[in-house]
């Protein structure tokens, strides 16, 4: 939305259609009082204010928030991050099956462990779990050993791990392997992982497709989202994994990893 604001104050074309999907209901019923178009291209209109008031308004709602305080007061707090962070992981020195945690407070981090090497990041709760069963598919997918004596498992819950404050923490690993769905969202946080952590970064796959493509069972929820899996892939340079959506239609959910 503060895009679409600050190029209808610059005066430059946008998507008027799409803005108009973004606006409260209530400001969407009555937009041709609040602005005047201008169509000038396919799909782009340039806009004129008639409601300073209301604009002004919308502008304080976009407004990037300081604190996740201050997100509640807009309405919505999910648009700040945490200034809290609480990371699951599981690393030698446990004598159990309970996993340790890992407190990141801004800068501050409560750890009460040494962490090893390098570390493993799991999207999901059941992978995470079975962890040593993680490790050997990391192992396999890298053709070295890899365990708890070389690497810690750490739970990513979905987007979290790609948080500003976990993805700090995590740039203290020498080596970050990556095991998310093989889909369009787990593509997407590898993406952002590899953004922050550049070549520590490491998106676990075998090495060998083929034998896996009766594990690619989950259809994609809309055809844009296949459409951008193959997309996503083929950026981040795994053809392989780009062919074996194309061959099956399909996404590879990781708990398929846990069946094998």
């Amino acid at each position: 939305m503060n895009d679409y604001l600050q190029k209808i104050l610059k005066g430059q074309a946008i998507n008027y259609e799409a803005f108009l999907k973004k606006l409260p209901e209530a400001l969407r019923q009555r937009h041709r009082e609040l602005f005047s178009t201008e169509k000038t291209g396919p799909n782009r209109w340039r806009v004129s204010v008639l409601d300073e008031a209301v604009f002004e308004t919308l502008r304080e709602q976009a407004a990037t928030p300081v604190s996740r305080v201050d997100a509640a007061r807009k309405g919505d707090s999910h648009r700040h991050g945490t200034e809290v962070s609480f990371l699951l992981v599981y690393h030698q020195a446990l004598a159990s099956n309970r996993p340790d945690s890992v407190v990141i407070t801004g800068d501050s981090v409560d750890i009460g462990f040494r962490p090893a090497p390098r570390v493993l990041v799991v999207e999901n709760e059941r992978n995470f779990y079975h962890h040593r069963q993680m490790l050997a598919f990391a192992g396999e997918c890298l053709g070295r050993p890899v365990d708890l004596t070389n690497c810690d498992v750490v739970l990513g819950g979905g987007n979290r791990i790609t948080r500003a404050a976990d993805l700090d923490w995590l740039k203290r690993y020498d080596e970050v392997l990556c095991a998310f769905d093989y889909d369009a969202g787990g593509l997407q946080m590898f993406s952002s992982v590899q953004a922050a952590l550049g070549d520590k970064a490491c998106f676990l796959q075998p090495a060998e497709w083929k034998p896996w493509l009766g594990c690619f069972r989950k259809t994609p929820d809309a055809t844009e989202r296949f459409t951008k899996a193959i997309m996503l892939a083929e950026d981040l340079g795994f053809v392989s994994l780009a062919q074996a959506f194309r061959a099956t239609g399909k996404f590879m959910e990781q708990e398929m990893i846990l069946d094998e």
